[in-house]
């Protein structure tokens, strides 16, 4: 019995050590995406009239801390934006992410503009509190956009992909004390 809670307590210390804590959410210290091993690199909370709105995390296969080489990269990348904020609409988001595609791409969305519209139709289906999106960008499959674990579409191109990241990173982020947590 005394081996048994030692290596309940081992197996439990173990998969604390494999999260981080942000916003009251655990987020993982490590994401799998098609055979891509990605690590945390940074996490933070979009803060929004003195409130935490989401949770978020970047996940990188290369430790970078450079904000123009993770948007330029064509290499395998995650970001993991969990809702903690009941305040959060479909229609608030979809403003939000239209505002942040604007000055990601310096005004310059026409040639992207079918993929931001398919890629902002994922909010339509309504956003509650705790609700979990991840945006993973490989290679091989482009921009992957989970909702709650389901995959809800497949959005081709680095161009999207770097106008996606571009929204936390560029030089007018949405939130630049975000953007300092997320390089860290």
């Amino acid at each position: 019995m005394k081996n048994f809670l030692i290596l309940l307590f081992l197996i439990s210390s173990l998969s604390a050590f494999s999260q981080t804590k942000v916003g009251g959410v655990e987020l993982p210290n490590e994401m799998l995406v098609k055979e891509n091993r990605m690590q945390l690199q940074g996490a933070g909370t979009r803060v929004k009239l003195w409130m935490d709105m989401y949770a978020m995390g970047l996940y990188l296969s290369t430790d970078i801390n450079d904000a123009e080489q993770i948007i330029s990269k064509d290499e395998s990348m995650g970001i993991r934006l969990q809702i903690i904020s009941g305040l959060i609409t479909s229609e608030k988001m979809e403003k939000a992410t239209r505002d942040g595609f604007k000055n990601s791409t310096n005004g310059e969305m026409a040639h992207i503009q079918s993929e931001i519209d398919e890629f902002i139709s994922v909010f339509s289906g309504g956003i509650e509190k705790e609700d979990v999106f991840e945006f993973m960008y490989t290679t091989e499959s482009g921009t992957m956009v989970y909702k709650n674990g389901e995959l809800k579409d497949s959005i081709n191109g680095l161009s999207f992909k770097q106008a996606l990241f571009g929204i936390w990173l560029c030089k007018k982020p949405v939130d630049k004390s975000l953007k300092e947590k997320l390089l860290k």
